[in-house]
């Protein structure tokens, strides 16, 4: 089963990420405050154009992906956030990455309960994670108010992450237990 390809919120459209997104992708990629976390080190142009293309392969192989998460007042790329699961991760995590210009906004919170509301019902998922470094308060936060708990600390690309782990009830399973 395939994810939705396009999702909406209040404030934002979620979609596939296009070649025209990546110029906002490069201002976020140069940013170390915005890549501290995750790839650690600032991108050039080049290696921006080549975790664009990685999106968006993400959904030909497996059927979903990160979508571009645009603003719907001003249709600016705010990010990505969506489902990734490259061959080294450890199980399928939602993930959330912001341009600095929207962080403290609610965003990432916003799009990030998209996702996961959509892969319990079209999915069907019973179990997602968030890879979160111990330091990166912000994005613990952002997990917590998504429901995730603390499930344990894993070694994970030279550094050590928790697992953040989201128990997800897909919909035939809420409906069983309806009382009459």
């Amino acid at each position: 089963m395939n994810a939705s390809t396009v999702l909406e919120t209040k404030r934002l459209c979620l979609r596939a990420f296009r070649e025209t997104d990546w110029q906002p992708l490069c201002d976020f990629f140069r940013d170390e405050d915005c890549v501290r976390y995750t790839i650690k080190t600032p991108l050039d142009d080049w290696q921006t154009w080549r975790m664009l293309a990685c999106y968006i392969g993400h959904w030909t192989f497996r059927g979903y992906g990160p979508y571009a998460a645009v603003a719907k007042s001003s249709s600016k790329l705010v990010g990505a956030v969506g489902l990734w699961f490259p061959g080294e991760w450890p199980e399928p995590e939602l993930k959330w990455a912001l341009r600095r210009c929207f962080w403290g906004q609610g965003y990432a919170t916003e799009a990030a309960a998209a996702v996961r509301e959509m892969t319990e019902r079209t999915l069907r998922w019973s179990r997602l994670i968030s890879l979160i470094l111990p330091e990166n308060h912000r994005s613990i936060s952002v997990a917590k108010r998504l429901g995730g708990k603390l499930e344990k600390t894993i070694p994970f690309r030279g550094a050590i992450a928790n697992i953040f782990a989201y128990n997800l009830t897909p919909p035939s399973i809420q409906n069983s237990f309806k009382q009459n």
